[in-house]
């Protein structure tokens, strides 16, 4: 939501888009989420494991949705490597005075044309190294002492970066016509059934439901006294 919803809502309504992704979250993404929450607290496994236990041909589905976790991994691991070398950049603003520029020829050093080039990109491939040795090392110490842990860390570290973001970018110059050109509503583009796509997607997309994601976490709540209504209303309206 912090880096894909602003660019969603201003092409699809500025303001008014904030109708439809509400009327997605409340009618599929929450129940989507109770859904992935009750089947992983109930059978206790990974997505195969899961749905395996549920329906045969389940597991079918279960590889399909481990699958997509990968690809979608794979790419969110570029994106992080970009993130944590423009954080560096950002304490001189090394882009300049032209930062399309930069991120394309210096950054990605993109080749001319349709040509192909097998140079590495050092300032992308140091810190991608280091972002999938970091997730790998996460992954491999669990749930509690991996995820857990680095959650505690990297979830107060990423409150305080957007917070300096938000402030830093309300005293930009333009700020104010930014902000009234996002949330001032188009409210004729409710009618355009893409923008209500467009929400759906974003809901999906946001609260990861569906991928077997959490399930996966769902299935290590204690037996009992699983709270998951009161859970899955916390994370669906946190994440929103």
């Amino acid at each position: 939501n912090i880096w894909r919803f602003p660019g969603t809502a201003y092409a699809n309504g500025g303001g008014a888009f904030l109708v439809p992704y509400l009327v997605a979250l409340v009618l599929v993404g929450i129940p989507m989420l109770w859904l992935d929450y009750a089947m992983g607290h109930k059978l206790r496994g990974s997505p195969p494991w899961a749905l395996r236990r549920l329906a045969a041909g389940g597991e079918v589905l279960g590889w399909f949705q481990t699958f997509v976790c990968f690809v979608i991994m794979v790419y969110y691991g570029a994106v992080l490597a970009w993130g944590v070398q423009y954080t560096i950049y950002s304490v001189n603003e090394a882009w300049g005075g032209d930062p399309t520029s930069f991120f394309l020829e210096s950054f990605l050093e993109k080749v001319p044309g349709n040509t192909f080039s097998w140079a590495p990109a050092w300032s992308v491939m140091i810190p991608l190294a280091l972002v999938w040795v970091l997730v790998l090392l996460v992954i491999g110490r669990g749930l509690s002492k991996g995820v857990e842990a680095a959650n505690k860390v990297f979830l107060p570290l990423l409150v305080v970066l957007f917070l300096i973001m938000v402030v830093r970018a309300l005293f930009l110059p333009g700020a104010v016509e930014g902000l009234n050109a996002f949330f001032s509503p188009h409210w004729e583009s409710l009618a355009n059934p893409q923008v209500w796509l467009a929400a759906f997607a974003q809901i999906f997309f946001s609260l990861s439901v569906g991928f077997g994601i959490m399930l996966t976490y769902a299935s290590y709540l204690q037996r009992r006294r699983s709270n998951l209504v009161g859970t899955g209303l916390v994370a669906g309206f946190a994440n929103s």
